[in-house]
């Protein structure tokens, strides 16, 4: 088919994986870091594995490059079965999180020491590491060391590196760690730009969620092993399967509430902290009497000194705790008259230099009834192959 920025073939069935992940485990010393997992992985995915420290993101990564075997499954990399291929015969190559330069070489030698080693002749392998640094916007540097460099050039030579051997998989283990947070940002689009150029397939490994949410075609959470969701970024975000998601990707409100009412295509559900009955969204079958959690973003929620009058909205008084003022948006958390603390916050987009809200007002906070969703705290993730 002709390429197209739109396709996604993690929904085509007729679309091949690059990489299979089919039950995979791996154990070091009876404890199970990876836990029987499957992931379809396609090309030219920008694929991030997010997790926070121990959910196994790493191990799963050092088993792609053919650092660490499984205990137990197989993975396939372009049809080829994996078991037992050293690192130098995967067509994979790794971008370590320290970057490893050899600090004796120039940045030129750096990029084309991959190639030497390969018994790619000395002209040859020039010429391909000057063409990679010119793709990282590093040509006029060839000539110094890394420590002369910054340490986004650093990265970037690190990455021209990685990608001139061509590989048909390039693995990154924190890629932007190092980086202060405006060059992390910056770097995150120049990444993306590199990775559509190339065509090449980046599988990312993160605990960063906004650097996950940044780059990816598609995010899988990792936790203590296993695959709680997989979907792309706006998927992960807005839809959280489960509570462990919904709380560890953004600031959300989690409540406790129990179902009311099924019917019409809403869900009715009482909930004690909000002191009433609110209605939200909740993909698949809810029973009357079930607990569940009611889960609403702070950026979807509306903060008034006025009562909003519409029927599609529930609305909540209460009192101005905390306020904090970040320039580009403010961050409110309001209590309720249960003592529960509600965050709230809004992109400051009138230039004012007094607030409309302020510390100790009373106010009303209100959302629309599709910002609000209901979750089961023991729902899991979906195969590895959809969204």
């Amino acid at each position: 088919m002709t390429e197209d920025y739109t396709y996604t073939p993690w929904l085509d069935p007729d679309a091949k994986p690059l990489v299979e992940i089919r039950s995979v485990s791996k154990s070091f010393g009876g404890v199970k870091a990876v836990d029987s997992v499957d992931l379809d992985i396609y090309a030219r995915e920008l694929f991030t594995i997010l997790g926070g420290s121990g959910s196994g993101k790493t191990t799963l990564l050092r088993m792609l490059a053919g650092f660490e075997e499984p205990t137990g499954g197989e993975i396939r990399i372009d049809g080829v079965d994996m078991t037992g291929v050293p690192p130098y015969a995967r067509p994979v190559n790794m971008m370590f999180q320290s970057y490893a330069l050899f600090p004796h070489m120039s940045v030129t030698d750096n990029v084309a020491y991959g190639l030497r080693k390969q018994g790619v002749k000395a002209p040859l392998a020039r010429r391909r590491a000057l063409e990679m640094l010119e793709l990282v916007k590093l040509e006029r540097m060839g000539d110094r060391k890394p420590q002369q460099l910054s340490g986004g050039e650093r990265q970037r030579v690190a990455l021209a590196r990685a990608l001139v051997k061509q590989p048909k998989l390039l693995l990154l283990d924190e890629p932007l760690a190092a980086l202060d947070k405006k060059l992390r940002q910056h770097t995150q689009f120049e990444l993306m730009n590199i990775q559509d150029e190339l065509g090449v397939t980046f599988i990312v490994v993160t605990h960063d969620q906004e650097e996950a949410m940044t780059l990816s075609s598609r995010i899988v959470v990792m936790n203590q092993g296993r695959f709680e969701q997989v979907g792309t970024p706006a998927e992960i975000y807005e839809y959280p399967v489960n509570h462990f998601v919904a709380d560890f990707v953004g600031n959300i409100n989690l409540l406790e509430a129990t179902v009311a009412n099924v019917g019409g295509g809403r869900v009715s559900a009482e909930c004690p902290a909000l002191g009433m009955q609110v209605e939200a969204l909740k993909d698949g079958g809810v029973t009357p009497g079930e607990r569940l959690w009611l889960a609403v973003r702070p950026e979807k929620i509306f903060i008034s000194k006025t009562r909003p009058d519409n029927a599609d909205m529930a609305v909540v008084p209460g009192k101005v705790k905390e306020f904090g003022y970040f320039g580009n948006l403010s961050v409110f958390r309001v209590e309720l008259s249960s003592g529960v603390i509600l965050q709230v916050s809004g992109q400051n987009r009138e230039r004012r230099a007094s607030h409309t809200v302020e510390w100790d007002d009373r106010v009303y906070v209100s959302w629309h009834t599709s910002s609000a969703i209901l979750l089961r705290q023991d729902d899991s993730g979906n195969d590895g192959k959809g969204g």
